[in-house]
């Protein structure tokens, strides 16, 4: 057996009720640094055509005019703001967001540094005194129960305060789509709060402040990935009792590694659909990949329209 051997041949796809619950709100203006390439302009039109956004251009007006004449794509009723370079975009995207004339930032075609430092920078007037936290909602090929990670793209060793943060945003995002009450899974290596696995320490510390903060889930930790998405091993291990094994909503992860291979596992050997949104913000924030199909470029404007909430 080879290692390809394990990667699914499934195209994913956006899921439809994820679709339908961001048209039900009012669409979002979605403010794209640097939109002048031809991903973010594919993924701007397919989402305005969807009803998911309204566009506002940020970049170069010669790229984005060009762009959406190779599309087909009739731009002059939407804002451009003729900008020059990764740095200016990025700039100005955020301050538009800042000052209320955009309720999303999305990430076109520039580096995620300079997208992201643009984003934190005290000038855009976004910050909230949250940590930004990145959550995938990952729908799986067969339209069953998504499950939502957190943070596998934007904090790379979170401390107890940036999960504590984490499990808010989860568990608010969660009830917005729909849960009634969230069931929050902490990863570890194991079930049992163990000395020498630091991450089953933060995993039980966490656990037990979330009864008392997060009164409106359920969060339980440490658990191994095993108990967290298999009620078969839960009942092996004779943890039924516990509300959140085997039936998690949501994984909050201990750092970016697991938590980037977790979401990256889900979709390319589950075939999975992997939505993204930086929550934390005065706006939701979208970074999108040059790797993001275009299901996945779909499903997180969606995702974005749902946590503005914005009325139709």
């Amino acid at each position: 057996m080879t290692a390809s051997s394990f990667l699914s041949s499934t195209e994913p796809q956006a899921p439809a009720n994820l679709i339908k619950m961001g048209q039900d709100f009012g669409s979002p203006r979605v403010a794209i640094a640097r939109a002048g390439a031809p991903l973010p302009m594919q993924a701007a039109k397919e989402a305005t055509e969807a009803d998911l956004m309204i566009p506002v251009f940020v970049g170069e007006r010669d790229m984005i005019e060009a762009e959406a004449a190779n599309l087909n794509w009739d731009i002059s009723g939407f804002d451009l703001h003729d900008t020059t370079g990764e740095e200016e975009a990025g700039r100005k995207a955020a301050e538009l967001c800042g000052a209320g004339k955009a309720d999303v930032l999305m990430k076109g075609q520039l580096h995620t540094d300079v997208f992201m430092k643009a984003a934190v920078s005290r000038d855009a007037g976004l910050r909230t005194g949250r940590r930004f936290v990145h959550i995938f909602h990952i729908s799986p090929p067969d339209g069953s129960k998504p499950i939502l990670i957190s943070d596998a793209a934007v904090n790379v060793e979170p401390n107890l305060e940036t999960r504590q943060d984490a499990i808010r945003e989860v568990s608010d995002l969660l009830i917005r789509l729909g849960t009634e009450r969230p069931k929050l899974a902490i990863l570890s290596a194991t079930e049992s709060a163990i000395p020498s696995v630091p991450s089953s320490m933060d995993g039980k510390e966490l656990a037990d402040w979330a009864k008392d903060a997060v009164p409106e889930a359920d969060v339980s930790g440490p658990l191994a990935f095993d108990l967290i998405v298999s009620p078969d091993a839960v009942a092996t291990k004779k943890l039924t009792a516990d509300p959140v094994a085997g039936q998690a909503d949501a994984i909050i992860v201990p750092d970016i590694v697991s938590g980037n291979a977790l979401f990256k596992a889900f979709v390319y050997i589950g075939g999975g659909c992997a939505a993204g949104v930086v929550t934390g913000a005065k706006v939701p924030i979208l970074l999108t990949s040059r790797a993001d199909p275009a299901a996945a470029r779909m499903a997180s404007v969606a995702l974005a329209a749902i946590k503005c909430a914005l009325p139709k």
